[in-house]
């Protein structure tokens, strides 16, 4: 059996979040399927349907937006019943164009943030890892061909990690990526294979990794949606001290937390010597021959 290394990203349209992380969970295909329909259940006890009935799907910015904690915390928690009956109103009245009241927009909040911590507790209970690399959301992209045509820093250290740790296993991993534009995922795919077949470090980390990802749309695939979530709590509310962005102090106090208590942590080996690793880490210059911090 495998390990599958299900990655998203987030801030990469350098709108409002701190930083521009790449990410995602760790499961063993043992708990592939467990995990998803306890992510169904789960869903059902939060709002009492499946959002995909309603074209929507579970992501951190949906879920965790401020103005989401805002409803949640604008009245008492609801007992449950009463939240998902007011929640699915809520969910209906969006879809004929009407304006939820009070009280829907509350369930609807409390849901969401119900479904949030769901998640982080199915993902302990199911033995995931996470594994997630930031940078400054102001990265630019040098004009060279090493820039254009290879792997980032923070790219080449997260694969990094997800190998140390399927080497402790003694196990083989794959990659699924969320996919976006064709023309830009294919261009990755093009890194990565440059990585894994012309650099002595890929090629050896193909011993566990296998460089052939697989792209799935997020809004079939719950193991990316709850990766999204992650990384998405990871942009706001996870901090080390050479992360200095502004964080959102609800995220941080609720789910910051669980990222420490999810993320790798192992050894890592170079020249010969052997030093702590994280599976969050943030990378200051994605461009410069540098360890992740």
């Amino acid at each position: 059996m495998s390990w599958l290394l299900f990655l998203d990203e987030s801030g990469y349209d350098h709108k409002t979040t701190p930083y521009e992380v790449r990410g995602g969970i760790c499961l063993h295909a043992s708990r592939l399927w467990p995990f998803v329909q306890a992510m169904h259940r789960l869903e059902l006890e939060c709002f009492g349907c499946r959002l995909s009935l309603y074209g929507k799907e579970l992501k951190g910015s949906t879920l965790l937006d401020k103005k989401r904690i805002k409803f949640a915390c604008q009245q008492e928690t609801m007992e449950d019943e009463s939240r998902r009956k007011n929640a699915r109103s809520f969910l209906t009245k969006g879809l004929e164009k009407k304006k939820p009241n009070l009280e829907e927009f509350s369930a609807y909040g409390q849901s969401c943030l119900e479904m949030a911590r769901g998640v982080m507790q199915l993902l302990y209970d199911s033995e995931a890892v996470i594994f997630a690399a930031a940078i400054p959301r102001n990265t630019v992209k040098p004009p060279t061909i090493q820039a254009e045509e290879y792997l980032r820093k923070d790219q080449v250290f997260l694969f990094e990690r997800f190998f140390y740790f399927l080497e402790e296993k003694k196990d083989h991993g794959l990659i699924v990526f969320d996919e976006t534009d064709k023309t830009s995922d294919q261009q990755f795919v093009e890194r990565i294979e440059r990585y894994f077949t012309k650099t002595a470090n890929g090629r050896y980390r193909t011993s566990w990794i296998v460089p052939a990802p697989f792209f799935v749309s997020s809004d079939m695939a719950l193991p990316i949606q709850a990766a999204d979530i992650c990384i998405y709590c990871i942009n706001w509310g996870f901090r080390i001290p050479s992360m200095q962005a502004t964080s959102r102090p609800e995220i941080s106090a609720e789910f910051g937390p669980w990222l420490h208590k999810l993320q790798y942590h192992g050894k890592g080996r170079h020249d010969n010597e052997v030093y702590d690793l994280y599976g969050i880490f943030y990378v200051p210059n994605p461009y410069q021959s540098k360890f992740a911090q």
